[in-house]
This record gives structure tokens, sequence and C-alpha cells, in this order.
């Protein structure tokens, strides 16, 4: 007898309540957590700096009966931002989203691959600016840092870290509040025979980064775990992450911007682009009939600047 097979039966097609797709969560973006955002109405301009020499001097002197006090000043001058566009897009053409099948929605999926793009181009731009050698005042390197460096036994990564907070605020007169490591360094820290001795007695033993933040003295603790593929379209991927993972970023920087008071670094953001937010992003979609197809298109406007190099120190390679 004649029974149906089972590909008479049953046709495959697509899922429509799964589909797979690498998109990196955007907390894992740390360009816009580090230092404050700073929204400017003008893509360029300028801004006040004090010379630091002036307010750690002090030209008080006794003050002799009928006689003026001691006077002094301070210099001040002016340093510039200039907040470049960023853009891309994505196109999506009339007949491929006419025959596209479920879950895809295409106009969706552009606006998640632009946004997507934008954020790593900002990331790229934030690792740098400011996570390199040569920029900040305090520079280590796995040769400096006694007697050994982070993921060995001998290494003193809590005292090593502290040395340099001791010679940012003897600088500057502050103390560094923020840390950034990569995500090697992240993780021998957690394993390291000095941060386990330290919590044995108090902690589960899991080591968080709210844990390693205490343990460094620092507010805030972010790991950089954002990763970029370095290779061409259609070329074989080259993963590797954005910051450099054996590297580690000690600085001081306000919570929010303001007047007469330091910080490490900003991050100049054009608002005054139209329809900008307050990262000075948009999204925008608009019609090419030439083609048959709606752009989506993002734009970014920002300047990272080194603002005080003296309140930070880098430690570059301090995981082998």
């Amino acid at each position: 007898m004649a029974q149906p097979s089972y590909g008479d039966v049953h046709v495959d097609r697509p899922l429509t309540n799964i589909s797979t797709a690498f998109i990196q969560k955007q907390d894992r973006f740390i360009a816009t957590k580090v230092f404050p955002v700073v929204p400017v109405p003008k893509q360029s301009d300028k801004y006040f700096t004090y010379t630091q020499a002036y307010w750690f001097t002090s030209e008080a002197q006794p003050r002799a009966p009928g006689s003026e006090t001691a006077g002094s000043g301070f210099g001040i001058g002016t340093a510039s931002y200039s907040c470049d566009v960023i853009g891309f897009h994505k196109d999506v053409d009339d007949q491929t989203r006419a025959n596209a099948d479920a879950p895809i929605n295409l106009d969706r999926d552009a606006t998640e691959y632009v946004t997507q793009q934008l954020l790593l181009k900002r990331e790229i731009d934030w690792a740098a600016t400011f996570f390199a050698t040569s920029v900040w005042t305090g520079s280590t390197t796995g040769a400096d840092i006694a007697p050994g460096d982070w993921d060995t036994a001998a290494g003193t990564p809590i005292e090593d870290v502290a040395a340099e907070q001791i010679a940012i605020i003897k600088n500057t007169g502050y103390k560094p509040n923020i840390m950034v490591v990569g995500p090697e360094v992240y993780e021998h820290l957690k394993n390291h025979p000095d941060i386990l001795e330290r919590i044995k007695y108090t902690q589960r033993g899991v080591v968080t980064e709210d844990l390693l933040a205490g343990l460094f003295d620092v507010e805030r603790f972010y790991v950089a775990w954002a990763v970029k593929n370095s290779a061409k379209e259609g070329a074989t991927a080259s993963y590797a992450f954005v910051n450099t993972s054996k590297d580690a970023l000690l600085v001081y920087a306000p919570p929010n911007p303001g007047l007469l008071q330091p910080s490490g670094g900003y991050c100049f953001t054009w608002t005054g682009l139209n329809g900008a937010g307050l990262g000075a992003n948009r999204i925008k979609r608009y019609r090419l009939e030439q083609i048959a197809s709606d752009r989506i298109e993002g734009e970014m406007a920002y300047d990272f600047k080194i603002v005080s190099p003296t309140c930070g120190a880098f430690f570059h390679g301090c995981v082998a």
C-alpha cells in the first residue's frame, strides 16, 4: 500500500519564535560610562582651563598693622573640542521586504544593525583615546609592577594600584575613583591569591566587579567586554576585544560635568544636531525611490578628549 512519506506530510519552513543573531548587549559598551558626558549645542567650541599650579601655591602672608594683605592671581587658558559626525546606513529594498518570511522584520533588523555599528565605532574610538599607553601621566608596564605581574602569585595588584592612587593624589589633590580593566585582567584578579586572601572570611568566594571596586578602593569598576571583528567584509573573521584585554586604567572623573572641577576626560556630544538625543545619536528612515528602497540611517556626533592626563594611570601588560 502506498503511504505518505515524511517529506509528503511536512514542508520545512522557518520557525517564527526563534532566530539567531550575535548582537552585543549595550551594557557591554563602556564609552559613556567612565567619563562625564557633556552635551554641547555647537559642533565645535572652546572651554576654559584653570592653571593648576596657582591653586596649589599659597601666597598668603602675615599682615602687619596698617598694611595691605598679600595678593596674587591665577591663570586661565582655553581648550577646544570638535565633534565628528559618524554615520552608517542599511538599505531595505521593497522586493526583499515583500518576500521575507516571518519572523524576519527587515526594518527592525536594519535598525538594530545600524545601531550596533555606531555603538561599536564609538567604543573603538573611546579605547583609542583613553585605553592606551603614553596618554596618561601615570604609566606602568608589566616589568614595572613589582614584584611580579598580576597573573602570578608574587604579584601585588592591590598594592600596585594603591601606589598609583597616591601618585595621582600627590599630583592633583584628587583620589582616582574609577578603574577599567580588560577581560583577561579581570579573570586573573578574580583568582589572584592576594584578592582571595582578603575576602576568604567575609565573602562566599564569588568575586564580582562591585567587590573588586571595594578592594581597589574605587567607586566604580568596569570590565571592557566589547568585541570587534577586524577583518574586512567577506574575509575570515578575526575577533578581539576592543580594549586591550591585558591592560587596566585607573582614573579620576566626577559623576557629572561642572564648573571648576577636574576630570581625566570628557565625552562631548553634539546635541544641537537636528533630532539628536542626549547621546548625540539619531536614527532616520527615508525613501530612495530611484532604487525602490527605504534607507535606515544612523548618526552620532562626539569627541572623546583627555582633559587632565595627571588624573590617570595606565597599567600596560599587567598580565601575560
